[in-house]
């Protein structure tokens, strides 16, 4: 689209933004206060604070809606504050909503595809999905298509966990790891263009590299490519004492995200489909 409006433009945004400009299109970004890309139209707000948000340039844009949930509870209460600010003779004409595969929750290793029903078991899961029928309930009320990506985790060489490998957090043994999958941010980038052009009204799409691995694999394979020792292992047992739950959250569910619809619909070759194309110097 000619026109493009980025909310929620950090470092997947930002990429977003750079090939935009390179196609021609106009872009504004929004966040809470970082400085936009040069080339771009900045806007900076709060999704917890309508009051901030008047002004956006919604209206005949193609919107990619990256920002994060709220911290806490089942509700995505940014998403319906930002569709709120949004008047009548202001709409979009398309809306791509970034959500994730955890809505799918544990599927105990089985593929999950667009047909498998959500299952959210996790607080961020349930957020995610109440977001994704905020975005087509809103749509339908106001007849602006909307696509919705669930997205895997993403990484990047510059998205590693840095922190965590720095200060020697453990991970769960290789043995009793279970499958992930994930995506690199540039594939992700291109997946959300893709989806803004070619995605049909109210489509999902699995983002995937659809090479899953073990999170324990990709953080010595992040260990490796930062020069860091790779961490500690331990079992499940000790895992529940020393870490977070929401690390215990991300070793505990499992599912095989089938990513076939994405690159036939959307017309995708993934310039990274594994996770040692991805962590290539």
């Amino acid at each position: 689209m000619e026109h493009l409006f980025i909310v929620g433009c950090g470092a997947v945004g930002r990429r977003i933004a750079r090939l935009a400009l390179e196609q021609g299109a106009q872009v504004c970004t929004f966040n809470r206060g970082e400085a936009g890309l040069p080339g771009t139209r900045h806007f900076s707000g709060n999704l917890d604070d309508a009051a901030s948000l008047q002004g956006l340039p919604t209206r005949g844009a193609g919107v990619i809606y990256l920002a994060p949930p709220p911290g806490g509870g089942h509700e995505e209460s940014r998403v319906r504050t930002f569709l709120s600010a949004i008047d009548v003779g202001e709409e979009p004409a398309k809306v791509v909503y970034i959500s994730t595969s955890g809505v799918y929750g544990d599927c105990d290793g089985a593929v999950v595809s667009e047909e498998t029903p959500p299952n959210p078991q996790t607080s961020r899961g349930k957020r995610r999905l109440h977001g994704e029928r905020l975005f087509q309930e809103w749509g339908r009320a106001r007849a602006v298509p909307v696509v919705v990506l669930r997205v895997t985790a993403i990484y990047a060489a510059d998205r590693l966990p840095v922190s965590q490998l720095q200060s020697g957090q453990p991970v769960l043994r290789e043995e009793e790891c279970l499958p992930t999958n994930r995506v690199h941010a540039d594939d992700l980038s291109r997946i959300c263009l893709a989806a803004l052009e070619r995605g049909g009204d109210g489509e999902l799409f699995n983002v995937s590299d659809g090479s899953p691995g073990t999170m324990t694999a990709y953080f010595n394979a992040a260990a490796d490519r930062l020069g860091l020792p790779r961490p500690a292992q331990v079992t499940m047992e000790q895992a529940r004492m020393v870490m977070t739950p929401l690390m215990i959250s991300y070793f505990s569910e499992s599912r095989l995200v089938d990513n076939r619809k994405m690159l036939d619909q959307l017309g995708i070759t993934l310039l990274y489909p594994n996770l040692e194309a991805g962590l290539q110097p």
